[in-house]
């Protein structure tokens, strides 16, 4: 479970208070900070406001390590990681300190563990090692579990209210399993804003699992780290053990086409740098087995719909998850989700995409689902407006390696063809689901029309009917001998105009009925009442076991 809280606190002050205010959080940084802090901008630079921000944590002992020391990560195998750069928190902890000067707060305990862990703490930039004012265990008597980070820093509200409203947003699409709080407290009342992104699953994502690294996915500078830090003796079991799809016969195999040499029995440790070059070399002439997608953690099909639908409500929804597929060595999956209609959601399309379940929201006309959506799907061939209907595009991209385009990791490039295909080809199975459904709405459309103009024409038809007949016993038009006692009937007044009016009005009804029962059963829909079904636990609220489908989760209690 994540929490996120961001509480914004507007109060205008002289700048000589800010001043005063910092020097003084330095000087007690045993006390609690303060809730209400705030700062009157420097001339140019317009309004800015402090914010709180909190998040998930880690072990006790790990805690100035992982906050306090840039770059004090080590990756020895490979598997999907959140984030754009692996340096957010510290990033944050740094921008708190050149902009307010005030250490962040951590607060985290483990499932079961007696005790919660408080540290607070700064970087000291020049000698990159953790500042630490505070480190220690407090009883943890309600069995808190969880973590959270406290971290006070100077923004624009006004300028970047809309990005940051609209990135929740998309994080409450991508992870429906976590429960968002954002809060905007100012003097005018009136201008306090409040919105909670509900939970509306307890369903996470798998973990990945670690795997070694894919031999065609490698450089000079990583075969040279993974020599160093194996364990294996000889080449043949350094080729075997430090690489995924390479076995014993493929590793002999590559060492005979590597030259004279090389030889399966030498020490991998005494390798020279024009052989690992070599080795280099042969694993991109090579040709290996794609990877397996378990280093990969997406969000899930299940996900991937009760978020869209949480948030936007719409009219229509299709979810679509591709199999692992692999560029460059790296695997990856592309999960993408279209809606029709929906709450806040503008005319044409509106472009939601994701890297790792983390929301892009710059440099979106550069980024391959844009072009994908735009340039490439045939929106009128699936029954869609692309310019009256409100669309809704999801595409998340998860892989051990995303390829970011430009400095910033912004959006992911559209030169990849083997990613291009696979955005296209998953929206493309969204648009397919989409198009069945409404074709099957302009059919009960037109069903109900022709209702409308069947019952229109009911009291017309009926008095028609009765004048022919009519006429039929004048001799002035003579009806066959079958319906004379038809005519009988309307002659006495037995069959009267009225009475013809509701028959029709009946046999218009049972072919309207009919018909919806007949696209009911095809398409799943009922219009009747349903009874609420509810199970509940008998035992311990975690004794149970998840069976997992593309469209449900169904839970088996034990």
């Amino acid at each position: 479970m994540m929490g996120f809280c961001v509480y914004h606190y507007q109060k205008r002050l002289a700048k000589e208070a800010r001043a005063q205010e910092i020097e003084a959080k330095k000087a007690s940084l045993g006390k609690k900070l303060k809730d209400h802090i705030s700062v009157k901008a420097a001339k140019g630079r317009g309004d800015t406001s402090f914010f709180r921000d909190n998040g998930r944590g880690m072990a006790h002992d790990d805690i100035p390590n992982m906050f306090g020391r840039v770059l004090s990560g080590t990756k020895y195998g490979l598997k999907q990681t959140r984030g754009k750069f692996g340096l957010g928190a510290k990033m944050a902890l740094i921008w708190s300190k050149m902009s307010t000067g005030l250490p962040i707060e951590i607060s985290s305990a483990l499932r079961g563990q007696s005790y919660v862990s408080f540290c607070r703490l700064d970087i000291d930039i020049h000698r990159n090692v953790p500042h630490i004012h505070l480190h220690e265990k407090k009883d943890n008597k309600d069995q808190w579990h969880g973590a959270e980070i406290q971290v006070i820093i100077e923004g624009n509200w006004t300028t970047y209210r809309s990005k940051i409203l609209h990135y929740m947003r998309q994080m409450a699409v991508i992870t429906p399993y976590s429960q968002f709080l954002f809060r905007f407290v100012s003097e005018v009342q009136d201008k306090s804003v409040t919105i909670r992104f509900a939970r509306r699953t307890d369903v996470m994502p798998p973990v990945p699992s670690e795997t070694k690294h894919h031999p065609s996915a490698v450089d000079l500078l990583l075969i040279k780290h993974l020599i160093e830090e194996t364990s294996k003796q000889n080449l043949l079991q350094f080729l075997q053990h430090e690489f995924v799809n390479i076995g014993k016969t493929l590793a002999e195999r590559l060492i005979g086409e590597m030259g004279p040499d090389f030889s399966a029995k030498m020490s991998v440790k005494s390798l020279t740098s024009q052989q690992v070059v070599r080795i280099h070399q042969l694993f991109r002439q090579a040709k290996f087995d794609d990877p397996s997608g378990d280093c990969l953690s997406p969000a899930g099909e299940y996900n991937l719909r009760l978020g869209i639908i949480k948030e936007l409500h719409p009219d229509m929804v299709a979810t679509h998850a591709s199999s692992p597929q692999v560029f460059e060595g790296h695997p990856f999956i592309v999960e993408a989700g279209i809606s029709l209609g929906g709450k806040d959601v503008k005319q044409g399309l509106n472009i939601f995409r994701f890297a790792n379940r983390i929301p892009l929201l710059f440099e979106q006309g550069a980024d391959v689902v844009t072009r994908t959506a735009l340039k490439r799907i045939s929106w009128n061939s699936y029954k869609i407006n692309q310019i009256q209907d409100k669309i809704g595009v999801f595409v998340s991209i998860v892989s051990t390696k995303i390829p970011f385009k430009g400095t910033g990791k912004e959006y992911i490039g559209d030169d990849i063809s083997e990613i291009s295909s696979a955005v296209k080809s998953a929206i493309q199975q969204c648009c397919l689901q989409l198009k069945s459904k409404i074709v099957k709405k302009l059919e009960a459309r037109e069903r109900q029309e022709r209702k409308r103009n069947l019952t229109r024409y009911v009291p017309d038809a009926s008095r028609a009917f009765i004048e022919v007949i009519k006429e039929s016993e004048l001799g002035t038009e003579r009806a066959k001998p079958e319906y004379d006692e038809i005519i009988r009937k309307v002659i006495n007044q037995e069959i009267t105009e009225a009475d013809l009016r509701e028959k029709l009005r009946q046999h218009v009804e049972q072919v309207d009925y009919e018909m919806a029962l007949e696209y009911a059963t095809q398409s799943g829909v009922s219009d009747q009442p349903r009874e609420p079904i509810y199970i509940n636990a008998l035992e311990e609220p975690h004794n149970f076991i998840d069976f997992h489908s593309p469209i449900f989760v169904f839970r088996l209690i034990r």
